[in-house]
């Protein structure tokens, strides 16, 4: 069992060529005993992105704050809190911060997929 507060959790910053102000944190993962997915929190600081790539493993997302853009195949939609979203296997995606603000989304993969 595992209770913990996102922010007791030290994120992992990326800021490169492909993604863009963006943080990560694995909440429940393999280290917490979960046998079945990861359950990871991003946040998107202004103008910040996620690579486009796809991947075999399916993954839904649930936004809690901001707004923003998901790409999913070649079809643009926009997303804010509330917002939840099922991503298919290979499906070529990419999320994007439209806003001033923060945006961030809870992302759960299937176990044996990338945790971060």
């Amino acid at each position: 069992m595992k209770v913990v507060h996102y922010t007791d959790i030290a994120p992992v910053e990326m800021n490169n060529d492909i993604v863009k102000n963006v943080s990560g944190r694995v909440l429940l993962g393999s280290d917490h005993g979960t046998p079945n997915f990861c359950m990871r929190r991003f946040d998107l600081g202004p103008g910040g992105y996620a690579p486009k790539h796809s991947h075999d493993w399916e993954h839904e997302i649930y936004v809690l704050e901001g707004q923003g853009q998901v790409l999913i195949h070649d079809t643009h939609h926009d997303i804010k809190a509330g917002t939840a979203i099922f991503i298919p296997p290979n499906a070529e995606h990419q999320i994007k911060n439209a806003s001033d603000g923060n945006f961030a989304f809870l992302c759960l993969v299937p176990s044996g997929a990338p945790e971060i």
